[in-house]
């Protein structure tokens, strides 16, 4: 017997999304991942965040953790509905080990960036940067494979970009501290990642 019909309409909406099945559940374990340090409150984020001083004292898994925790909720269900539209543009367009690999040079990349280059940046927090570099790699992706929104992408990218260097953070981000160079560093990781990796001839 088939399904009813608001069954498979909910279904193909869910594949359109790329939710469907186990990438649903993957896109849903790594929005908890980004959420549950909330839970620890201030003290977790504390001992979670990049801090410049007590990397320098040989606590070097903050180079990791500070990627999944956020200041408030409302900066990381913003960091989770940005981890979803991209996941919804951009997760068929590489490997599940192409994208760790984007995510890792990502991540990599703003942490050499700020303790290299921001001497001043103390302590940092936050998903953005390392989906800069999933916008970059996916924007990547598409120009490869010559399709026009990959030049729509690459253009928002580098505009974003660009208005931080010259203005700032843009109005979205409210009240929220935002560590622009963040945003540059992670661009840039995730899209040499993403020159090195290659890319799939169409998505799968």
């Amino acid at each position: 017997m088939p399904p009813p019909e608001p069954v498979k309409r909910v279904h193909g909406a869910l594949e359109s999304l790329n939710c469907d099945a186990g990438r649903g559940l993957a896109l849903a374990l790594l929005a908890a991942l980004l959420l549950l340090p909330m839970l620890a409150g201030e003290s977790g984020r504390e001992w979670l965040r990049y801090d410049r001083q007590a990397l320098a004292a040989g606590q070097w898994w903050r180079l990791a953790t500070a990627h999944l925790v956020h200041l408030s909720w409302r900066h990381a269900l913003l960091n989770v509905l940005g981890l979803a539209l991209l996941w919804a543009l951009f997760v068929r367009d590489y490997s599940v080990r192409q994208w760790l690999w984007i995510l890792a040079a990502a991540a990599l990349a703003i942490d050499a960036g700020l303790w290299l280059l921001d001497s001043t940046v103390r302590w940092y927090v936050g998903s953005s940067g390392v989906l800069h570099g999933v916008l970059a790699a996916g924007a990547l992706a598409h120009l490869r494979r010559r399709e026009p929104e990959g030049f729509l992408l690459a253009a928002l990218l580098a505009g974003k970009l660009l208005y931080e260097h010259l203005v700032g953070a843009l109005p979205l981000a409210g009240e929220v501290a935002v560590v622009l160079p963040a945003h540059l560093y992670g661009a840039l990781g995730g899209g040499a990642a993403a020159l090195a990796v290659g890319v799939r001839g169409r998505p799968l």
